[in-house]
């Protein structure tokens, strides 16, 4: 359970602002908002049991160096704090095929949506919670929080349009990583 929680809350923020966040409310004037938010599910179900299956594997594998693995994670949380404040964009290219896309919706979607997060910094911090925390609350709670955050994005660019405090969310994300980093960091030094 602590794993689910966790997780759920960190990638949330983390999804904060993110691309995928562009590309679902982009989707989402094409498609049907459930069939958008199927294929985000099913794309990120995919991505984040491979990140947990990696994260736990070097936890695993590495289980009696848990303390500098936590001091990496946190160092990791850190440099996805910056990366948050540097910001996402959908690129002019990248928005313009999600709107010309054909065929059926859960196919572009979930296609997009896949290669979109491979690498991205939500795949990266779910590998980074499943070196400390269980897999399965892990994949769980890494998915339904990427899902509700695009959820999210998709509600409130549907009534907001394009008017939503990017600044606020960049910041607020990107503190939410320092946090978590520095408390990373100091149970892998000891600290508490």
């Amino acid at each position: 359970m602590n794993a689910f929680l966790i997780s759920t809350a960190v990638i949330f923020v983390a999804e904060l602002g993110d691309k995928s966040q562009l590309m679902a409310m982009t989707f989402a004037t094409r498609y049907r908002v459930r069939d958008v938010l199927i294929s985000i599910t099913a794309a990120t179900a995919i991505v984040h049991l491979l990140s947990v299956g990696l994260g736990a594997l070097v936890g695993t594998a590495f289980s009696q160096y848990q303390g500098a693995i936590s001091v990496v994670a946190g160092v990791a949380f850190l440099v996805f704090a910056a990366w948050t404040l540097r910001g996402d964009e959908l690129t002019e290219d990248e928005a313009d095929k999600a709107r010309r896309s054909t065929g059926a919706a859960l196919l572009a979607v979930g296609g997009a949506f896949f290669l979109a997060e491979l690498g991205d910094k939500t795949m990266l911090a779910t590998i980074t919670l499943a070196t400390q925390e269980g897999w399965l609350g892990t994949w769980i709670g890494s998915t339904v929080g990427m899902v509700a955050a695009d959820a999210l994005a998709i509600g409130v660019g549907a009534v907001l349009g394009r008017a939503l405090p990017e600044k606020a969310i960049k910041y607020g994300a990107s503190a939410a990583f320092v946090v978590f980093g520095l408390l990373l960091i100091g149970r892998g030094l000891g600290w508490f």
